[in-house]
């Protein structure tokens, strides 16, 4: 049975069995009164998590369907600044080769501390940050999701963990709005693991969908050294879709949520190979992406398509031996047809934990 889970801020409503509403946490955590407010402690002086990458819009489920995958991820380390309520800084950045910005209100993973700090309340203390990237920036796998959640969960994680992360999703869904739109298709199963449908951002209603059944499915990632912001991604897409287009796209969106829930990664693959209205706008603007759709297919996928926002091509297979195959030819149309050399290609499972310590 899926999950579905519903925020309008953190002052939602009640939890029943199948569905969520996100609320103001009771707090767990050690509180201390001074000056006639109630200060919350942190519960260790130091707390690291890791978040997974991220494979969004599977093709015709643009800005609605994402799901975690296991491998590379983001990782970041939360330590208390004594005596400084609120505030956040951050210490060090790696893996970045120094683009990112070291100002927390600048940086996708300060804002997500900052916005976690609030979901907890009164802080007695302040949060230092430092950031290891696993990802690649604009990779199409999620990388700013990724360490948003990641952030998130840390600096919960100092507290004792008072806020679920199903509420976290609203802190990411801040970050992720200052640094490439406020979508929740990537830090959504960034922090929970497996598929997650956003039926809503506003308010936030999101809806977890366990791939049925036990056949193996296994994503294909290759990834190459080529940057496709995703606000540059998003100019081109088309600001009036075809009648027609809109119908495919709607049949083939079904189509993908009931491979979930069958767990058919063949109908799966079929259907995120089928889009209609954004990856004919944007495969062209990723050197060799046509070609490598082509020969992912040829070497035995069951679809392709654009990772995200790109350039990172995903396809589907339900053999791993298959898979490394598919990988290799992938990888060979990027370089023949894109000119464009490999960062890296992985055969990955479904991630279905998401965000978790380290």
């Amino acid at each position: 049975m899926q999950q579905q889970i519903r925020a309008s801020g953190p002052a939602g409503g009640i939890a029943s069995h199948a569905q969520y509403r996100c609320r103001r946490p009771v707090v767990s955590t050690r509180a201390a009164v001074a000056g006639g407010k109630v200060y919350i402690d942190p519960v260790k002086k130091e707390c690291t998590a890791f978040a997974p990458a991220t494979v969004a819009n599977l093709g015709p489920g643009f800005d609605w369907l994402g799901c975690a995958v296991e491998g590379e991820g983001d990782t970041v380390t939360a330590r208390v600044l004594p005596d400084q309520p609120g505030k956040v800084v951050i210490d060090k950045i790696e893996g970045d080769n120094g683009r990112l910005s070291l100002n927390a209100a600048d940086n996708c993973i300060g804002i997500a501390a900052i916005e976690t700090l609030k979901l907890i309340g009164q802080p007695s203390c302040g949060v230092a940050l430092t950031l290891h990237k696993g990802l690649p920036l604009g990779s199409g796998m999620g990388s700013s999701a990724a360490s948003a959640a990641a952030a998130a969960w840390a600096v919960n994680g100092l507290f004792g963990s008072p806020v679920s992360k199903d509420e976290l999703v609203l802190a990411g869904l801040a970050s992720e709005a200052a640094v490439s739109g406020y979508h929740a298709d990537n830090v959504g199963p960034s922090l929970l693991g497996g598929f997650v449908l956003v039926r809503s951002c506003d308010p936030l209603e999101l809806v977890r969908l366990p791939f049925g059944g036990s056949d193996p499915l296994y994503f294909v990632l290759v990834n190459p050294l080529f940057e496709a912001p995703t606000k540059q991604m998003r100019a081109v897409l088309p600001r009036d879709v075809p009648f027609k287009s809109m119908i495919h796209n709607s049949t083939q969106g079904g189509a993908l949520v009931a491979a979930i829930l069958q767990g058919n990664a063949r109908l799966l693959g079929s259907a995120l190979d089928s889009d209609c209205i954004v990856e004919p706008v944007r495969a062209p603007l990723i050197p060799g992406m046509i070609a490598v759709k082509a020969a992912a297919k040829e070497a035995g996928a069951y679809g392709c398509t654009i990772s995200g926002a790109g350039p990172t091509a995903v396809a589907v297979v339900s053999d791993a031996g298959v898979g490394a195959r598919v990988a290799d030819a992938m990888a060979a149309a990027f370089r023949s047809e894109g000119k464009l050399e490999i960062n890296s290609k992985v055969v990955v499972r479904l991630d279905p934990e998401g965000a978790k310590f380290v």
